[in-house]
């Protein structure tokens, strides 16, 4: 079982300011799902929001907005196969968490499951926006919960030891790349 630590609140932007890709989980009366989704950002510290486009005609979307909730979960390249695959099929024609697999847990603050073997996860509250909703199939959400793999992420900062977990960054047409090496520039 992978050690999960807290994230300071008014830090957890920075498990997704290097902008991976990440797994939106979502739960309501009694149904699950998970998505793929590379198009999401931190977007305030205090308190802590987020945006990620959920598509419209998505099983996510529906309990996302059946819920007011959901979790962006940081998968590392152990989990790309999961990401590709949870990305290119709809919910509405499988559980993907059975199909794939998927273990979860709960989390603290919201119903959506947090995945197993993630990086990160980011427990949200949606705030209403139906027009960016509807128009931009946009989603803002505060942040009431984060928490990182201890492996991965310490004192607010992601960790680049050899042999630690890295997220990973989808490109297109099944390709991804892993996050790469750190290095501080000089002023």
């Amino acid at each position: 079982m992978t050690t999960r630590l807290p994230v300071d609140l008014a830090k957890s932007y920075r498990l997704l300011n290097h902008g991976p890709t990440v797994l939106v989980s979502s739960q309501h009366e009694g149904r699950r799902n998970v998505m793929a989704a590379a198009w999401s950002m931190p977007l305030d510290y205090a308190p802590p929001k987020v945006a990620v486009v959920i598509d419209r005609n998505t099983l996510t979307r529906e309990l996302v907005e059946g819920s007011g909730e959901f979790v962006l979960n940081v998968p590392s390249r152990e989990l790309a196969g999961i990401t590709l695959a949870v990305g290119s099929v709809s919910g509405r024609e499988a559980d993907k968490f059975d199909a794939q697999r998927i273990a979860a847990f709960a989390g603290d603050k919201v119903k959506a499951p947090l995945l197993e073997g993630c990086l990160g996860w980011l427990e949200c509250r949606v705030i209403p926006e139906p027009h960016i909703q509807q128009t931009y199939d946009l989603f803002l959400a505060e942040v009431v919960a984060a928490w990182a793999d201890a492996r991965a992420f310490k004192d607010a900062h992601w960790i680049f030891d050899e042999g630690s977990p890295r997220s990973i960054h989808y490109v297109a047409g099944g390709n991804f790349f892993e996050t790469g090496e750190s290095f501080v520039a000089e002023k």
